[in-house]
């Protein structure tokens, strides 16, 4: 049995979870998500606590790999449905920066046009300094996907350290070249 699958998810007040058939909802004061749970995997809820289990059906080595997953899983979603997930990007580069209007994000970052992205369902954006950009939401998973997106445009490089990268991000910087006389 799986040490993470096992244990218990405490669900916090304002936080409910629903299992219809295959089907779990989490809502709570932040929104709400939902997941497919895996055949190999069975799901109890009883009075504020979240347990799962192995039912036997499939290899005993998928079903833990699939038990501590699907524990994984959830627990993330009760705890982006109640606090969120955010990551912070920095922008280094002269004359860089970034926009968030709306649904849009606006980054100038060296190219002859600006890059825009759309901002997916569930996810926020916030540029509180023009150099940095802060993404929000209940889903972790689109939380990181978005943020490794727009980093992926600029990421930095190592030679003088300009790009977009993540806060407290460690850049390995190279020597240039060298002229020997």
């Amino acid at each position: 049995m799986s040490r993470i699958g096992s244990l218990p998810i405490q669900l916090p007040s304002g936080v409910s979870v629903e299992a219809k058939g295959r089907e779990v909802t989490v809502k709570g004061p932040k929104g709400s998500l939902g997941l497919s749970l895996r055949p190999e995997i069975d799901l109890s809820v009883d009075d504020g606590t979240v347990t799962l289990a192995p039912n036997g059906s499939g290899g005993a080595r998928q079903s833990r790999a699939f038990h501590g997953m699907t524990r994984a899983l959830l627990n993330n979603m009760v705890l982006g449905v109640t606090n969120g997930f955010s990551k912070t990007l920095e922008i280094v580069g002269v004359g860089w920066n970034a926009q968030a209007q709306g649904k849009q994000l606006t980054l100038n970052i060296g190219f002859c046009h600006p890059v825009v992205f759309q901002l997916p369902e569930g996810v926020e954006c916030e540029t509180p300094k023009p150099t940095t950009i802060i993404v929000r939401g209940a889903d972790k998973q689109a939380v990181g996907q978005f943020a490794a997106n727009v980093r992926k445009v600029r990421p930095p490089e190592p030679y003088k350290g300009k790009g977009i990268r993540y806060e407290g991000e460690f850049v390995r910087r190279k020597a240039g070249k060298t002229f020997g006389s």
